[in-house]
């Protein structure tokens, strides 16, 4: 299959040499038997052959991806040969129109009218409709400029054509005339043209964002989970690439790769509503309205860079009472760790007020990777059979299962699972495995950590 470059590199090779022999044909004609309109029709043809020689060679630039100099990619690249070919053809207008004038005022002979200038501006026309037709879909599917303005080029042939014939009919018809309105006429639609096209290429050039890009942006951002509201977006184009930043608010209680993963999310969404782009985005954290108290808190210790748990909040007639679990390194001495807790409560307080009570429970933070070593097979069944009989005793849990013990440096860590009936809430659940747990590490004071899992019956 045909990559882009290939194919609009392709369109402008085959214009180039379809180009070059109808302005041949057309000069020669034209020479032949004096008609300045069909002269001025074979220049613009000209034009046409180095527009789309530089379109040919633009394109194969203008595909290329960013480098270190150019951060956006060589897109535009295509806008300034389009200026380029914009100039030419005003040129050549401007010249068409003062040789015109001046036949029209000194009464210039007429041009030897024949069947040849006209069945050479037919197969002309025929020939420039169908390279307007496929460098107009191919520029359509790319989003090139440069193989649009070839293809404004070719349309305007073809009007140009019709402007030629219609002058040679009526010169032939004996208005002498006829050839000089023509010409006119050509430069008039290579003005216009001109004018079309220059005003989308400035457009770009001054980075005006493409009509309706910046609403399909919007609306495919915050359409994507996550996405509270869309803050900004601004849209620019650079060839056929929608370069687009983006400020969204997301919720700050979201972790960092929950944000990444919404960037992904809306990088895909964009491109699916507007084909090719370059998404910047950026997150905004906000506090939602339906944000707990628990939430709160916790992106306060986030935010201080501090771990805690066991966050838990009551109301006490209007009066919020905290408590926390915070985490530091065992090795701390207690006056720096208090000054860590005094901070996250001074942080607590003024989020929610002076009169809140907060207390927060210092404990050293677990180490990530332990060394350890799995326990002998015998100390695992003694370890085992300690938990059969505690959970005896409790008469909640039952089928002690999965039983693993480790040495660690800090001490054993056990792991086991455990049964409970179904209708079980979890917090009698927590209750009763507690209490194992607490049973066990009394029974062995080497016991540094237990981890416990409960599971519903076997169906």
């Amino acid at each position: 299959m045909a990559t882009i470059p290939t194919i609009k590199t392709n369109v402008a090779a085959i214009s180039i040499f379809a180009s070059a022999g109808m302005a041949a044909a057309k000069f020669a004609v034209g020479i032949a038997i004096g008609s300045l309109a069909l002269i001025s029709e074979a220049l613009h043809s000209s034009v046409d052959v180095i527009a789309t020689i530089i379109t040919w060679l633009v394109v194969r630039v203008s595909d290329q991806p960013a480098d270190e100099e150019h951060h956006y990619g060589h897109g535009k690249f295509e806008s300034l040969s389009a200026l380029f070919v914009i100039a030419l053809l005003y040129v050549l207008a401007g010249g068409i129109l003062v040789e015109s004038w001046s036949r029209l005022r000194e009464g210039a002979a007429p041009p030897t009218i024949s069947a040849v200038p006209f069945v050479v501006l037919v197969i002309d026309i025929a020939v420039n409709f169908w390279r307007a037709r496929a460098l107009h879909r191919t520029a359509r599917e790319t989003r090139s400029q440069a193989l649009a303005a070839d293809a404004l080029h070719f349309a305007s042939d073809v009007l140009g054509s019709l402007a030629v014939i219609a002058g040679l009919a009526l010169t032939g018809l004996g208005y002498a005339w006829g050839d000089s309105v023509a010409a006119i006429a050509v430069a008039v639609m290579i003005s216009i043209l001109g004018l079309r096209l220059g005003r989308s290429t400035v457009e770009t050039l001054l980075d005006r964002a493409p009509e309706g890009a910046s609403d399909k942006a919007t609306a495919a951002i915050r359409a994507v989970p996550g996405v509270v509201g869309v803050e900004r977006v601004r849209v620019r184009m650079v060839g056929p690439t929608h370069f687009i930043d983006a400020i969204a608010k997301v919720p700050r209680t979201y972790p960092i790769d929950r944000v990444e993963a919404i960037k992904q999310t809306a990088q895909a969404a964009v491109t699916r509503a507007l084909g090719d782009a370059d998404l910047t985005f950026t997150a905004v954290p906000v506090a939602r309205d339906n944000e707990s108290v628990r939430e709160r808190i916790m992106v306060i210790a986030r935010n201080s860079g501090l771990a805690v748990h066991h966050v838990t909040v009551h109301d006490l007639g209007g009066r919020l009472t905290v408590s926390i679990d915070l985490e530091v390194d065992g090795d701390m001495e207690l006056t720096a760790a208090h000054a860590i807790a005094h901070d996250l409560e001074r942080s607590i307080r003024e989020d929610f007020g002076e009169d809140v009570e907060v207390d927060t429970h210092i404990e050293p933070l677990e180490p990530e990777l332990p060394h350890g070593t799995d326990a002998a097979p015998e100390r695992v069944e003694t370890i085992k059979a300690a938990l059969s009989r505690f959970a005896g005793g409790n008469g909640a849990i039952h089928d002690i299962h999965n039983v693993r013990v480790r040495d660690t440096d800090a001490g054993e860590i056990v792991n086991f699972h455990c049964r409970a009936a179904s209708s079980m809430s979890v917090i009698k659940v927590h209750e009763n495995v507690d209490e194992i747990e607490r049973a066990l590490r009394r029974a062995f004071p080497s016991i540094k950590r237990v981890i416990s899992h409960a599971e519903p019956p076997r169906a």
